[in-house]
């Protein structure tokens, strides 16, 4: 199975209204334990790329998303701005020049933006971050892809992975960010980071669960 340069276009616009549709779920969950701004800031960046989108569409797959990340880079305040930017931008490095992905592509977009957002941030898996949901979810993807599996049902299961990662968020202490000053009072409470990439490789998955109906 192919993704088109036009259904990249399409998810992006898919994940500008799942934000938007968040925005205030995003936000009380980083009131409990940040600065009360991630959906308001996520929100914002995603409608720039979505009022933007018009300037670069036309592109290869690569400069699209270069051009999402720094976007978000130059809208988003605070941590989630610089993370999620150099994600888009790691992504598109890999597949620059391209107007269609196959699965190997997508495995090496994944990893590509995980890894810039780990040294982005400094942080890794267990730290109460975005990564909690990003890296089950890549590990589930290769895992799946490897067996065999098609690219629905493999992000189907990497989405799975995802919100079982932000779940898991719950249960710990915040090492990175605003979040860890909280210590220990920062368990019990989701982290926002993890659920806005959750909500994000949703959107991917059903995008893709609707195009093989």
């Amino acid at each position: 199975m192919l993704l088109t340069k036009s259904d990249v276009v399409n998810i992006l616009d898919d994940i500008v209204k799942i934000v938007e549709d968040n925005r205030q779920y995003l936000t009380e969950l980083d009131a409990a334990i940040g600065d009360a701004d991630h959906g308001i800031n996520l929100d914002r960046g995603f409608k720039a790329v979505r009022d933007k989108m018009p300037q670069f569409s036309d592109k290869d797959i690569g400069a699209i998303l270069k051009n999402v990340g720094m976007v978000l880079v130059s809208t988003v305040g605070g941590a989630s701005g610089p993370l999620y930017g150099t994600f888009f931008m790691r992504m598109g490095n890999v597949v620059s020049g391209k107007n269609t992905l196959d699965e190997n592509d997508i495995i090496a977009m994944f990893e590509a933006g995980l890894s810039g957002i780990k040294e982005r941030g400094k942080a890794q898996a267990g730290d109460k971050t975005m990564i909690d949901a990003m890296e089950p979810a890549l590990n589930e993807l290769k895992r799946a892809l490897s067996e065999g599996r098609g690219l629905k049902e493999a992000i189907e299961a990497a989405a799975n992975d995802a919100y079982n990662g932000v779940l898991m968020t719950k249960d710990i202490a915040a090492k990175k960010g605003r979040a860890s000053y909280l210590g220990e009072r920062s368990i019990g409470h989701q982290d926002p980071g993890a659920t806005s990439a959750y909500l994000m490789i949703k959107t991917v998955a059903d995008y893709v669960d609707k195009l093989q109906q």
